[in-house]
């Protein structure tokens, strides 16, 4: 898929709105970053932008990136180190999946929101917002240029 009929098609705003609601209820932090271009692995491009938007740098190592690559037709979830010790690959493979059908069937938005549903549900059981907790990355839609 053209990376520009993508991006005209996913809703920036409802997006945005999801993450901020999700986050309400965790002090874990989601991000979601859609690159342009084609790449090969999405799970080694995912790690390497993980770290580029300095998603380590979380307090409680809880942060989750959503990365999709249009072009390539390939996503991955990517959890820092202290979520993914709790939810472990079977979490992230299933969440996989499920993404997988919305995105076959040409809902782009929704496939995106449902990961940022599942990720805040689970992000809030193990890292519940307590009081004084700040939100530590920004809540938008990224994109390589």
């Amino acid at each position: 898929m053209r990376t520009k009929h993508f991006v005209e098609k996913i809703e920036h705003k409802r997006i945005v709105h999801a993450i901020a609601a999700a986050e309400t209820k965790t002090s874990g932090e989601i991000r979601v970053f859609i690159q342009h271009g084609a790449m090969d692995d999405a799970v080694a491009a995912a790690r390497a932008k993980f770290q580029k938007l300095g998603m380590t740098a979380t307090r409680e190592r809880n942060g989750v990136l959503i990365f999709v690559a249009p072009r390539s037709q390939k996503f991955a979830v990517i959890g820092d180190e202290g979520i993914h010790q709790r939810c472990g690959d079977a979490f992230w493979q299933q969440l996989v999946a499920s993404m997988q059908t919305h995105f076959k069937a040409g809902n782009f938005t929704d496939a995106v929101i449902h990961a940022i549903d599942r990720t805040g549900a689970l992000l809030a059981e193990h890292f519940p917002r307590e009081p004084g907790d700040r939100d530590e990355l920004p809540n938008a839609v990224e994109e390589s240029l």
